[in-house]
């Protein structure tokens, strides 16, 4: 990670607009301004780690809470029929922000494999 702020932090620390969908203390969930499905919304801790590789044991009941948030998120959008969470990890898996998050994608049918 570079000393420059993250699109990510920018959003939790408000100096940029995001379409805020949930928030608690622990994590923040956003539309993505470039969605992939009709619903495409980002969950991220607010705390900066930079991907999953970044993550040691005692950010498990942080992980944790993400992973139920973005289960909570998606009885928000009402998302009953279905829904995908991806978590890309590092410039192969396609990461592009150096903050972790998890991808929550619904509203259609997904195919398989994903890419």
């Amino acid at each position: 990670m570079t000393g420059e702020k993250t699109i990510f932090k920018k959003i939790i620390d408000q100096e940029i607009p995001a379409e805020i969908i949930y928030e608690d203390e622990l994590c923040l969930a956003f539309k993505d301004v470039n969605p992939q499905a009709p619903t495409h919304v980002l969950v991220i801790p607010k705390r900066e780690i930079p991907s999953m590789a970044h993550l040691k044991s005692e950010d498990q009941e942080l992980v944790g809470h993400l992973i139920l948030t973005v289960g909570e998120v998606a009885k928000i959008l009402g998302l009953e029929n279905g829904y995908r969470m991806i978590v890309n990890t590092g410039t192969e898996g396609g990461q592009t922000v150096d903050h972790l998050h998890l991808h929550l994608l619904g509203g259609r049918a997904m195919s398989w494999p994903p890419g």
